[in-house]
């Protein structure tokens, strides 16, 4: 039997829509193995998930195989999902890689993780999810004519992500409905400005520089009417000591990078605003998950 752990991702980092993500600690796991035919797919902690072959993890390495040209053998999946779907925290992301990850090791091909991070780029449209979920920490992604290109940076070690979830879902689809058609020059140069002083303070540990490099003027002053309560969850999160604030892939989930000393106050503080909002809040503070996705022959 395979076992695959998969971190939940954090994308559209800022003003880095499509291409930056991060990886959290936070995760799903499968166990997978053959059986003589057939699908068997049960969940460990009762999330109620597809049992067939609509499942996204069954499906994705039926599709290995079929790309492949292998037979495909029955195949028994049990799952244990901790990453909320259609939140905006690569709950999709996880299930391909989980996928692949099963695929690959089922099927002895041993593709390495670039190989694998462009059939799940491909798979999954969004680099910026399945890179970091795949190979760890904070990913810069960028498509190309060749297929993917992308660089690893390492997240100091003090930041902690807290994340607020709502009880709502949001779909990629509905989020993307709210954007332009196209950007004026100042956007695009507003943004790009944005996307290297991230990147350069990341690499640098100048963490003051977050709240700026942070910024964005192309999906979340947009995508904020989606979500009630953005302006003021945000506005608790400065005042309460946050780094810097975003909105998480396509939402609704909203982020809150902060330091590990001011977990405790900010904790306190964002609880007692997110507790008499509407939409029945969750608070979780997560540390950027390193390793990214592993895979283990028990």
């Amino acid at each position: 039997m395979i076992h695959i752990k998969v971190p939940a991702t954090s994308a559209n980092m800022g003003p880095g829509f499509d291409c930056i993500g991060i990886a959290l600690q936070l995760y799903n796991e499968l166990w997978v193995e053959e059986i003589d035919s057939g699908i068997e797919i049960v969940s460990k902690n009762e999330r109620i998930i597809p049992t067939d072959d609509k499942n996204l993890i069954y499906s994705t390495i039926k599709g290995f195989y079929e790309h492949e040209g292998l037979n495909m053998p029955g195949i028994k999946l049990i799952q244990k999902d901790e990453i909320p779907m259609t939140r905006g925290l690569g709950s999709s992301a996880a299930c391909i890689v989980g996928g692949l990850l099963a695929a690959n090791a089922l099927s002895e091909k041993n593709y390495s993780i670039d190989y694998l991070a462009q059939m799940a780029a491909g798979l999954e449209g969004h680099p910026d999810n399945s890179n970091p979920a795949l190979m760890g920490d904070m990913i810069i992604s960028a498509v190309c004519d060749e297929g993917m290109r992308c660089i690893k940076l390492d997240v100091p070690e003090n930041l902690l992500f807290a994340v607020m979830i709502p009880n709502f879902a949001l779909s990629t689809s509905e989020s993307r409905s709210v954007l332009p058609d196209s950007y004026t020059r100042s956007q695009a140069v507003f943004n790009a400005s944005r996307t290297g002083l991230l990147i350069a303070s990341v690499m640098t540990g100048n963490l003051d520089n977050l709240r700026i490099a942070m910024d964005d003027a192309i999906h979340q002053p947009y995508r904020k009417k989606l979500i009630r309560g953005y302006d003021e969850i945000f506005k608790t999160a400065r005042e309460s000591g946050s780094k810097a604030e975003y909105l998480s892939g396509a939402g609704p989930t909203l982020m809150a990078v902060i330091t590990d000393d001011n977990a405790d106050d900010f904790e306190k503080n964002m609880k007692s605003v997110l507790g008499r909002l509407p939409d029945n809040w969750e608070l979780k503070l997560l540390k950027p998950d390193k390793v990214g996705a592993v895979v283990e022959i028990i």
